[in-house]
């Protein structure tokens, strides 16, 4: 749904197509709430694994984050988009070998995949299908397949990060099938995450772990467990080390190359005059040595943060489900216009921060901590999406609590689903009582008419309410040619012919747009 709509619009940053939907406004607020989560979030990304290594290896913690941070910045804006994919392709290959070597030698040291499973079944780490449809079970079929699909919808629908790459796709059918080739990928690396966990579990029940093991936090356990393992095979913990670092440089890579995109394009573009491609490129290098830097500084402050760390990563989380309810918003419902879109993204913000602060807060006063039996549920391929997100919202089901601290008590899964439909809903509301898009002028490919298509039986005179009579036309089809584009999504100078013309299916991107040669060549 996301992809083809951005794709055909000949869009470089998501956020553009908040101001041709709507207005210059709605653009920044949407651009200025992905920064504030992407700095932020990457503060952590270069923390976590430099404070691990440190903790297990002794090397040097800052000596650590100095050099990935410096690394990927110099990468990034050198080499630009093309850089962070074909890196991001290197980094994915040696996650995939450094896991599978840690199952390989794990599971033969401990007599195999077959007795893993047997003993973890025993130790109750295996646990069934929970149909409990109570939205404060941390973990259940529901949640994962209902909540989670919001969750993935606001990590790789909406956020520039991903957009990016579907956007320098050469035809709209391989970015979907890039898209496609996402969740098998992820679903693998997960499923052998969750196997590492459970090859370790057998290990130290069968091996001792040392008093400094036994002291350390959940987050060092693999780093140790690897060092025991490999010990003996020279070059074998450095490889997962590698492993390690592979995630958080393609994490980094990407967030720095989105963030500068959107910078560029939803900041700058819009307010000064016309760049050429060498200025262009030049200041969009500037802008990814200037975020590398911010985001060590934001991982100093990070270190600094203590059991405050968590909301940092809850962030994350939290800011990711309104930007996916302020596009949803736009692209589903015709009658919702500028004010709507502003109030709904405000509206979610705070119910977020709301629930997700109140929830960190509540948990800490009380002492809550998550469930060994409830993290460890590996039996369905869908419920091993949520394991590498444990550390990111604490449980709340250990007891029953009452009041806020139940209000508090959702399931972080829900929280995209929860703060996307905020917003959704007070910005219809909102819309509707300031006159919809009346007098304003939509481009129609900026709608995915889901809404008139529901709304076609109903009577002409509540179609019109919804602006729903002039958007049922096949969105199926690509442009050659794309208009100028205007705030409000209104096309220049009226309906542009041309830009209905209908070209061979499957066909690339044909605009001579600079900001298409700055994607491809720089960022």
């Amino acid at each position: 749904v996301f992809i083809p709509v951005f794709y055909r619009l000949h869009l470089t940053s998501a956020y553009e197509y908040l101001e041709l939907r709507f207005n210059k406004a709605v653009r920044v607020c949407g651009t200025v709430t992905f920064i504030f989560q992407m700095v932020i979030y990457m503060g952590v990304v270069l923390y976590a694994p430099s404070l691990a290594l440190n903790a297990v290896t002794g090397f040097d913690l800052w000596l650590s984050v100095l050099t990935l941070g410096i690394v990927c910045t110099v990468y990034t804006a050198l080499g630009g988009l093309k850089a962070v994919i074909w890196t991001d392709v290197f980094q994915t290959l040696v996650m995939f070998i450094g896991q599978l070597v840690v199952i390989i030698v794990g599971s033969a040291k401990v007599g195999g995949l077959g007795h893993v499973w047997e003993v973890a079944s025993q130790h109750g780490l295996i646990s069934g299908i929970v149909l409990d449809p109570d939205p404060f079970v941390r973990h259940t079929f529901w949640t994962l397949a209902f909540g989670g699909v919001f969750m993935m919808l606001s990590l790789y629908g909406v956020n520039q990060a991903q957009v990016q790459r579907y956007l320098s796709s050469r035809t709209e059918k391989a970015a979907v099938l890039s898209c496609y080739a996402v969740f098998p990928c992820q679903q693998l690396v997960l499923c052998m995450s969750c196997l590492i966990g459970l090859v370790m579990f057998v290990y130290y029940q069968e091996y001792a772990m040392s008093a400094q093991q036994a002291q350390a936090a959940p987050d060092q356990f693999v780093l140790y467990f690897v060092m025991d393992l490999l010990k003996d095979l020279p070059g074998l913990p450095g490889l997962f080390v590698a492993c390690l670092f592979s995630g958080s440089l393609s994490t980094i890579s990407s967030a720095f190359n989105s963030l500068a995109t959107v910078t560029m394009e939803d900041l700058i573009r819009p307010w000064f005059p016309p760049f050429s491609e060498v200025q262009a490129i030049m200041l969009s290098r500037i802008l990814a040595f200037g975020y590398g830097l911010l985001c060590l500084g934001m991982a100093y402050v990070s270190s600094q943060m203590g059991p405050v760390l968590q909301a940092a990563l809850s962030i994350f989380g939290m800011v990711g489900g309104p930007l996916l309810g302020l596009f949803c918003l736009g692209m589903f419902f015709p009658c919702a216009n500028p004010p709507g879109a502003i109030v709904g993204l405000l509206a979610g913000l705070i119910m977020a921060f709301w629930i997700g602060i109140g929830s960190i807060v509540s948990n800490m006063a009380s002492g809550m901590a998550p469930s060994p039996h409830n993290i460890s549920s590996f039996s369905l391929p869908s419920n091993l999406t949520t394991v590498t997100m444990t550390t990111l919202m604490p449980s709340t089901t250990l007891s029953k609590p009452t009041g806020l601290q139940h209000f508090y008590s959702l399931s972080y899964l829900w929280y995209s689903a929860h703060n996307s439909t905020t917003v959704v809903v007070v910005g219809l509301i909102v819309s509707l009582l300031t006159g919809g898009m009346r007098g304003r002028t939509l481009n129609p490919r900026t709608i995915y008419p889901v809404l008139p298509k529901l709304l076609a039986l109903l009577p002409l005179s509540c179609q019109k309410r919804f602006h729903c009579t002039s958007y049922s036309q096949d969105l199926s089809v690509d442009t050659a040619t794309f208009p100028e584009k205007m705030s409000n999504g209104m096309l220049k100078n009226g309906r542009d012919k041309e830009a209905m013309a209908v070209p061979e299916e499957g066909s690339a991107h044909q605009g001579n747009s600079p900001t298409f040669i700055l994607q491809e060549t720089s960022l």
